[in-house]
């Protein structure tokens, strides 16, 4: 059975990871998800996956839509953790960003556009 836990060693929270991140990270994009990762950095000293969610204020000004966002997309993550790992690596950082000012509708449509970009990366990969 697969571990569902989104556990606090796996969130991003860190300023200078973050930073880098954005330094040195690189862009994937499929639909209304949008996802910057870095892999396997020497100034990271990370034995997992860490992930972090952003949602911008620019498309929901409200903070019940963007934090409904928020939970969608960690509730992608925590469910398809496994994919993410096979898709992205096991020493992976990297945060979610939903570029869209449509509320998704349901859950359904984030996971489905969430595997999507997976299935892109692995693709990429082979």
């Amino acid at each position: 059975m697969s571990d569902f836990k989104y556990p606090k060693e796996e969130k991003l929270k860190k300023k200078a990871e973050i930073d880098l991140l954005f330094a040195k990270g690189k862009w994937r994009t499929y639909g209304n998800l949008r996802i910057i990762i870095l892999k396997n950095h020497p100034d990271l000293q990370n034995e997992n996956v860490k992930i972090g969610v952003s949602v911008s204020k620019r498309y929901f000004k409200k903070a019940v839509y963007r934090n409904r966002v928020k939970r969608l997309l960690r509730e992608c993550y925590r469910l398809n953790k496994e994919l993410f790992r096979d898709s992205f690596g096991e020493k992976t950082v990297a945060m979610l960003f939903w570029v869209s000012n449509e509320l998704p509708e349901k859950f359904q449509d984030v996971e489905a556009q969430f595997i999507k970009l997976c299935q892109l990366q692995s693709q990429k990969k082979s």
